[in-house]
């Protein structure tokens, strides 16, 4: 696994931990990635709600991640931020991301009621299956590694100019 870029006097943006929550909150994408039993990597996509700081994902009990994510496993996230507004119509512009590691805290099906939930929680699961989702919880770890989060679309052409590690908290 290749280090993490160390930011230096020519670093990216200075942001704090408050403006990448904003972004992380405008979205509602991101890719989950983790192991399986055999230790072999998957990722896939989902679709969050953000509480307090965590991120929640609901799923299928006998999913994929509802098998093979565990409670206390860790697991890796990258949240992709739209940018470019129509321009991204014309040209391609590749999303801002925002990758970080996580804990999982798992909430088996049925326990929790849907009345119960936070209303952003509310809208990932159908009432119908409120009672049988699963929900993951996912607890940033460590820092954020942001890029072009805080920069104009040009300065994305530059990766050193582009990129930021900001705390989790």
């Amino acid at each position: 696994m290749a280090p993490e870029p160390a930011p230096g006097p020519e670093a990216g943006p200075t942001l704090c931990c408050d403006d990448v929550w904003r972004a992380i909150e405008g979205a509602s994408f991101a890719v989950l990635a983790h192991t399986n039993a055999a230790g072999d990597p998957r990722s896939s996509g989902i679709v969050y709600a953000v509480v307090d700081r965590h991120l929640y994902v609901a799923v299928a009990p006998d999913g994929w991640k509802a098998r093979q994510i565990a409670n206390g496993d860790a697991v890796s996230v990258t949240v992709t931020v739209r940018r470019g507004g129509l321009l991204s119509l014309l040209f391609p512009i590749p999303p801002a991301t925002i990758s970080f590691h996580a804990r999982a805290v798992v909430h088996p099906a049925g326990s929790m009621e849907a009345r119960d939930l936070p209303k952003q929680l509310q809208a990932l699961v159908p009432a119908e299956r409120a009672t049988a989702a699963m929900l993951l919880e996912l607890v940033p770890e460590g820092r954020f590694l942001t890029y072009g989060i805080g920069v104009s679309l040009s300065a994305m052409r530059d990766p050193v100019a582009s990129r930021a590690l900001v705390p989790v908290a």
